[in-house]
């Protein structure tokens, strides 16, 4: 097997979208490679010239088999993204290099809590699919702070007795919580003394939640945090 640090090809087998800005690509992979759970791949382009634009996404699939799954939101002027979204279609060949990211990654043994902001829930999403699929989904706790339902990622598959969805700006008419930022009293019945605690989104989200998981408890050293710079 090549090491992750090469290049290698993946055939786009499928594209499906997730919200209105939000596409996961399917990749049938050359040299497939195992991930952990919580891992990314690097995807670059190449343009007739040779110039090189690459970015990171993280897996949304469980470990396992010769396909991976990369959601991409689609940002404004995007490099990368707006290629993904605007020119791939299915059949298409991109360059891909990985996994990467061991220290935010999951085994699938031991118990954790998932705290995502946005499109942070990616690679927590693949760490609930490994959970579901070794009908282990006791190990795993998911927490997702989201603007509006139209902008929740995986709306089909992600609720389930193991998962909870706060909405900041408009909730659905079923929600009993009102709309606003996560605090510790949300995060508070989902910690444990024996849950280490994956935090994933943007660099504010990242640190309003590591606070308030302080707050309801956790310690700093079962933290482990992913923040989502601005990329294109």
């Amino acid at each position: 097997m090549a090491a992750v640090s090469t290049w290698q090809t993946g055939v786009v087998t499928e594209i499906g979208p997730e919200t209105a800005h939000a596409k996961t690509f399917r990749l049938r992979l050359a040299e497939p490679r195992t991930h952990r759970a919580g891992q990314f791949y690097v995807v670059r382009l190449t343009a007739p010239d040779g110039y090189h634009a690459q970015r990171d996404y993280s897996v949304a699939s469980a470990p396992g088999g010769d396909d991976i799954e990369l959601t991409v939101e689609m940002l404004p002027d995007g490099e990368v993204s707006g290629f993904l979204h605007n020119v791939v279609e299915v059949g298409d060949v991109l360059q891909v290099r990985g996994p990467i990211g061991r220290f935010f990654s999951w085994d699938g043994v031991t118990p954790i809590l998932g705290v995502a902001g946005g499109s942070g829930v990616v690679p927590l999403m693949s760490m609930l699919r490994l959970a579901r699929r070794g009908n282990s989904a006791d190990l795993m706790r998911l927490f997702v702070s989201v603007r509006s339902p139209a902008e929740l990622y995986y709306a089909d598959e992600l609720p389930g007795p193991e998962t909870t969805v706060v909405y900041t700006r408009e909730a659905p008419t079923h929600s009993s919580r009102p709309v606003g930022r996560l605090t510790a009293d949300d995060l508070r019945p989902l910690v444990g003394p024996d849950r280490e605690v994956y935090v994933c989104g943007s660099a504010g989200f990242c640190d309003g939640a590591t606070k308030s998981l302080l707050d309801a408890g956790v310690e700093a050293k079962r933290i482990r945090v992913s923040r989502w710079g601005p990329t294109s």
